[in-house]
């Protein structure tokens, strides 16, 4: 029987996984996932990612730690975790000489469950394969061969699904279908853990956002809230003349010049009472700084995404 009494669907205890080469993947991982929920973790190439997806699919062996589904162990109950999992991988490996209906058929029989064609026309239908079931995976386009790995990752109705870079090489409607898809997963209950280098997917999402360098964990939290404590808000003051060296009167507000040096560049944190915004412009005209036009942009999660990694967009 699955221990939810946490409401935990993944607890990661102590987690590190080191290689004989010296490498060292992941250091002291701790993470709980929750039942039914989404989480997207991010983090740049060489970051962990694969690696900490792999250990709990118990693809690979940790060095220290320990790792639980559901309530079982990933190691010592292996058939009960990956009976729950479905993970569909970074790489296309799919059997390219049959159809995409016995694709997903024999994975389905290989976790030992009954046919349910039912179900898995359900299945191919949401990820709009259906008219191609009896197409062999050679004749599908790089798009539809990576929703023939989903199907298979969802042909044993797993309760948490793995999605690593899911959406690479699919254009922009297909993209949205699959979003529609993994809404109507969680809505059933599944847990969801999404790896992604659209910034965008994941804001789009997830409910809470992980994020990963070097193998450790930097953060995990709620995305709403993530944004709220780090988002900052720029105001962007557009100039009557160019302006090259701002007076000491204005060193306070941390401006920055715009490349050509006709913009200033103010951030603020919206969630303040005061923003200084009234103070700033009074400052400037008294300065001598005349503003043409003001514009304000908020930050999103790639730049936060950057400031917490220093690094460049995940790839």
């Amino acid at each position: 029987m699955i221990d939810m009494t946490n409401d935990s669907m993944i607890s990661i205890q102590g987690l590190g996984k080191s290689y004989d080469s010296g490498h060292t993947a992941l250091k002291d991982v701790n993470l709980d996932i929750r039942a039914g929920e989404i989480l997207a973790l991010l983090g740049p190439n060489g970051a962990g990612k694969t690696t900490l997806i792999s250990s709990i699919c118990g693809l690979i062996t940790p060095s220290t730690g320990s790792i639980t589904v559901g309530g079982y162990d990933v190691h010592r109950d292996y058939r009960q975790t990956r009976r729950m999992i479905g993970l569909v991988p970074q790489e296309i490996h799919i059997e390219m000489f049959e159809t995409v209906w016995n694709t997903a058929r024999y994975s389905r029989a290989l976790f030992g469950l009954a046919p349910d064609d039912a179900y898995l026309e359900k299945v191919l239908r949401a990820l709009s394969l259906w008219d191609k079931r009896d197409t062999k995976n050679m004749e599908l386009s790089g798009g539809m061969k990576r929703r023939v790995l989903i199907a298979k990752a969802l042909a044993h109705e797993p309760r948490v699904l793995f999605l690593d870079e899911p959406t690479a090489g699919v254009d922009v409607t297909l993209r949205r279908d699959m979003w529609d898809m993994v809404r109507s997963l969680q809505e059933d209950g599944v847990t969801i853990i999404l790896t992604t280098h659209y910034i965008e997917e994941a804001e789009e999402m997830a409910d809470r956002i992980g994020i990963i360098r070097a193998g450790e964990i930097l953060l995990v939290e709620d995305k709403d809230q993530l944004m709220q404590r780090l988002g900052k808000k720029q105001l962007r003051l557009h100039l009557q003349d160019a302006v090259r060296e701002l007076p000491d009167s204005l060193a306070a507000y941390n401006l920055r010049h715009t490349e050509d040096f006709t913009g200033l560049i103010y951030e603020y944190d919206a969630q303040s009472k005061r923003t200084g915004i009234t103070r700033l412009i009074a400052d400037m005209a008294a300065a001598g700084i005349s503003v043409r036009d003001l514009e304000t942009s908020e930050t999103n999660l790639e730049d936060v995404f950057l400031t917490l990694t220093n690094d460049e967009v995940p790839s």
